[in-house]
């Protein structure tokens, strides 16, 4: 008759040691660390692309505005109200946990909307009058109306008090106000690789300034709900 081991299981034990490390409130807290790097990144990115813009069109001549010179007023509406919204994002985003800043958030929020709707007439002005080629001008197009589209979605939500889903829709419409960031690391990122520009290759470029971060956004929601949906030992 064998006689049973009582002696503990020291790879057993190991091994829940090693499960007991990442708990739920681990693994949120280091979701939390993770976004708020990336949205850190993203600041440093957007504030960066805000002063290179700047430095382009502080001088008000036609050799700085080159192409834009007769169309300036739609150039100016559209980045007033793209930068409006590249700078209120972050604080939406910081804003909307803490009670004490719900009125904070509002007020930031409409402030957000009237950015978007400024930009959009601005951008619907530039493609109206622009010369350039129809891919290019479709392309601008498409993104104006994500933009306008994704920020209307998230009013109509959070005016139905769907929380969950205006901050996902928010979530969706910051990624596109962050498309000319995303254009420029895309253009320059092609440059460097030895891609001369062409008018087709700027308009995939800026139907994927948008699209891709879109779809890296989907996928790793999803990805976060098949790991918390996933049964724990």
């Amino acid at each position: 008759m064998a006689v049973a081991d009582s002696r503990p299981d020291l790879g057993s034990t190991r091994m829940a040691t090693h499960a007991s490390a990442f708990t739920p409130d681990r693994s949120r807290t280091l979701r939390r660390c993770a976004w708020a790097l990336a949205w850190l990144a993203l600041a440093v990115l957007s504030i960066d692309f805000l002063v290179g813009v700047h430095a382009k069109y502080h001088a008000v001549t036609a050799e700085a505005y080159a192409m834009f010179w007769s169309r300036r007023a739609w150039l100016w509406t559209h980045l007033a109200g793209g930068a409006l919204t590249i700078v209120l994002g972050p604080l939406q985003f910081l804003s909307r946990w803490p009670r004490p800043f719900a009125r904070l958030h509002r007020a930031s929020g409409w402030m957000y909307v009237s950015g978007i709707l400024i930009g959009s007439i601005g951008a619907t002005g530039l493609i109206a009058t622009s010369p350039a080629p129809f891919a290019i001008r479709s392309a601008f197009a498409a993104t104006a109306l994500a933009w306008l589209g994704t920020g209307l979605v998230a009013l109509m939500a959070i005016r139905r008090a769907q929380v969950v889903v205006h901050r996902r829709w928010m979530t969706r419409n910051y990624l596109v106000t962050l498309s000319p960031v995303t254009f420029r690391l895309l253009l320059h990122g092609a440059i460097a690789a030895g891609i001369a520009p062409s008018p087709d290759m700027i308009a995939a470029l800026l139907w994927a300034s948008w699209a891709l971060p879109l779809v890296a956004y989907e996928m790793a929601g999803r990805t976060a709900g098949r790991a918390r949906m996933a049964p724990t030992a």
